[in-house]
């Protein structure tokens, strides 16, 4: 059976999708079906390989949490980008605590959206911008299409990904279930998960649709901790933790309207909630090469989220030119706990809380209300044929509040208590503010735009910001928002699909920003701890760019049955702090800035046997802004230090027998090289958390 072979393996979104408006922003989008990579275990680095700059934690749950950053922002729980699916939030609380413990997988995915800096007037305040999940619609040329993946990998990885799809009448429907579970590659991480996920849509006219989706996630993950540098190279796959767990339920549902008055105007109305708790148990001291011990007792912290939401779109095409109108609003709120105290004194995952314990050093429990409205707009205006000038605005207000108590315990050198006392408080920030952005494009041919675009940028404190303690970090009481710009300006296009081709330069002034610094603790004798604060004013610059060729038209003419591309992805990032009042920190680099992130690969195919090979260099990157370098004999901490230059060699392959049977196989980490992406300051570590070691895996898909 033969197949038409795309050209390329991600696209930029037009000027106008949908409701919304792209003109002018820096925009990149992954194809997931041409994809060929390990999309059982949603491996990052092959998922992202054609967006510039994106850094990401590798870790070690089979691919159920993803990491990712980019320009200086931490990638923990892709926090900085305003994480959604097919449009709606799926973060815990997206000003509150806007982590992702929820990542749709791979294989349900259509495309991937990414939309820089510039997004936060449609999408939100975020320094990233925009992550959208946008998941494969229902079948429309059948009543009934299955499709089983089950896939087996190295460290007695299992995973069976299992869809229903089709339409019927004016009733179309999308759901799939997904299992997977592992050993991981330490002792101490095995993992399992189950996700479940409908889409029903109805075409109640020609101009009107309804659709309802609700999606379940639910894990457990055995956490091995975290290692000192000492131990890590001494045996990086080592662990020293057995009692640490991690339990995340996560719950979703959105119901959506689209109605096209004209063929120039329609309205979208989305209403969203999430319904989801995360619990995490273990063992976390300060000094990371503390051995555990089965009565030492555990910390525990559980939060739970209730938020819903509803966001409103009317776009408006007007004019003999195509100007665009867009204008919109959301109203979000949510009423989130936290919790945190002494666990239980156990080894397994018991999630209660030992109330018997009233001298633990971290006790605190919090009620989180929080209440969002924010107005925006974006205008398309047309000059001439080529020109587009996008103007942008968009008004917040919040009002994110705290409640509750803590309990402060210190201790004198013999470990005797000396003081011991609960404190109770209730704040809340309320703040109203104007965003606005610029953008403007050229396309004076297909082949060729010039784009720019400037854009506000807001992120507000967030729950683990004010409270959550852990033995390695403190908080600073008087910590403030972040406030800052962004601004890209470059070209693009696609040269008579010989070369698709994204180069430019951006910049990021980054004001109050929130980062870790290293303090000695009040009343802790000889005890150093991580102190997150607001630590001054940073700038980042760069040169992004992705150039894509593709050598089956350039060399081979154009064969059909032939696939060949070849993709240089290359970001070079300088990062500086430029203010501030902590001594030590002005001149010092921005932490998870690698100045060097590099990514090549090779794309290839005859008929129905495809493969990729893709190879990846992270220079050196620091983890906190006091530039602290790494100590191969520290025997002690682990959180202090930078992350080492890394390269990984990553190859895939994919034949199809029929319409019905395909396999997939492939190698991770072919080089079996040994790093770590990330020093863990509380979950999952302490410590250094190493990344995966040479890895395969086997799929085979099913499709009727």
């Amino acid at each position: 059976m033969k197949r038409k072979l795309a050209a390329f393996e991600s696209r930029r979104l037009r000027d106008v999708e949908g409701s919304n408006i792209f003109a002018a922003k820096k925009t990149e989008v992954i194809l997931m079906d041409v994809k060929v990579i390990n999309k059982a275990l949603n491996n990052p680095r092959q998922v992202f390989s054609q967006v510039a700059g994106i850094n990401v934690f590798d870790s070690n749950d089979g691919g159920l949490q993803l990491n990712v950053g980019g320009r200086g922002l931490n990638p923990n729980r892709s926090a900085n980008f305003n994480t959604r699916q097919n449009g709606y939030d799926i973060s815990a609380d997206v000003l509150g605590y806007p982590e992702s413990y929820y990542t749709p997988p791979a294989e349900a995915l259509d495309e991937i959206q990414v939309i820089r800096g510039a997004a936060s007037l449609q999408y939100g305040t975020q320094f990233g911008g925009l992550l959208n999940f946008k998941m494969k619609s229902p079948q429309k040329n059948k009543k009934l299409e299955l499709i089983s993946r089950n896939t087996y990998a190295s460290f007695n990885t299992f995973t069976t990904f299992n869809s229903l799809s089709g339409t019927t009448g004016k009733l179309g429907y999308y759901t799939f279930f997904n299992y997977k579970q592992g050993d991981g590659f330490q002792n101490n991480s095995e993992y399992n998960s189950r996700n479940f996920f409908a889409h029903l849509d109805y075409a109640v006219s020609k101009k009107t649709k309804v659709s309802a989706e609700i999606t379940k996630f639910n894990y457990l993950a055995h956490q091995p901790g975290g290692l000192t540098d000492a131990q890590f190279y001494q045996d990086p796959y080592a662990s020293h933790r057995s009692r640490n767990w991690f339990h995340v339920d996560w719950n979703l549902w959105n119901f959506k309207i689209n109605h096209q008055f004209t063929e120039n105007s329609k309205i979208d109305i989305s209403a969203f909630g999430l319904n989801a708790y995360r619990y995490t148990l273990g063992y976390r001291p300060s000094k990371v090469a503390n051995s555990d011990y089965d009565d030492a007792v555990r910390d525990l912290i559980t939060g739970k989220f209730r938020n819903w939401g509803v966001e409103a779109k009317y776009l408006q095409q007007y004019g003999r030119k195509s100007n665009t109108f867009l204008i919109g609003g959301k109203y979000y709120q949510a009423n989130n706990t936290g919790k945190q105290g002494p666990g239980s004194i156990g080894k397994g995952p018991d999630f209660n809380f030992d109330q018997q314990n009233v001298n633990y050093f971290f006790q605190s429990d919090y009620l989180y209300p929080n209440k969002n409205i924010a107005l925006f707009s974006e205008n398309i205006i047309k000059v001439g044929d080529s020109w587009s000038i996008v103007p942008g605005i968009r008004w917040e207000w919040i009002n994110t509040g705290s409640e509750g108590n803590y309990q402060r315990i210190i201790q004198d050198n013999a470990g005797n208590v000396i003081y011991n006392k609960k404190f109770d408080e209730s704040e809340h920030r309320k703040r109203n503010f104007f965003l606005l952005g610029l953008g403007v494009s050229y396309k004076p041919m297909k082949a060729f735009e010039f784009y720019s675009n400037l854009s506000q940028n807001y992120r507000s404190v967030t729950f683990s910001d004010i409270r959550v303690e852990n033995n390695s970090q403190v908080i600073d009481p008087n910590i403030k928002d972040e406030t800052g710009y962004t601004g890209d300006i470059g070209i693009r296009g696609n040269w008579k699909n010989n070369i698709s081709y994204d180069v430019n330069a951006f910049g990021l002034w980054y004001n109050n920003r929130i980062d870790n610094v290293f303090r000695k603790r009040e009343g802790l004798f000889n005890d150093v701890a991580k102190v997150r604060t607001n630590v001054g004013a940073a700038l980042i610059t760069g040169i992004e760019s992705l150039i894509d060729f593709n050598l089956n038209k350039m060399i081979l003419n154009n064969e059909k049955d032939w696939k060949l591309n070849l993709f240089l992805n290359t970001a070079l990032t300088h990062s500086e702090y430029v203010k501030s009042e902590i001594p030590g920190i002005k001149g010092n680099q921005v932490e998870y800035v690698p100045k060097i992130n590099l990514k090549s690969g090779l794309n290839f195919g005859y008929k129905n046997l495809l493969g990729s090979i893709l190879y990846t260099y992270m220079s050196e990157q620091f983890t906190s802004a006091t530039n602290e370098p790494t100590d191969k004999t520290d025997n002690i901490w682990g959180i202090r230090g930078s992350i080492p230059s890394y390269q990984i060699l990553d190859a895939s392959f994919s034949y199809r027998f029929n319409s019905h049977l395909k396999i997939e196989t492939g190698v991770n980490n072919i080089l079996d090289e040994v790093y770590f992406t990330r020093r863990a300051t509380g979950y999952p570590g302490p410590g250094i958390i190493p990344s995966a070691p040479r890895q395969y895996y086997m799929t085979m898909e099913m499709k009727f």
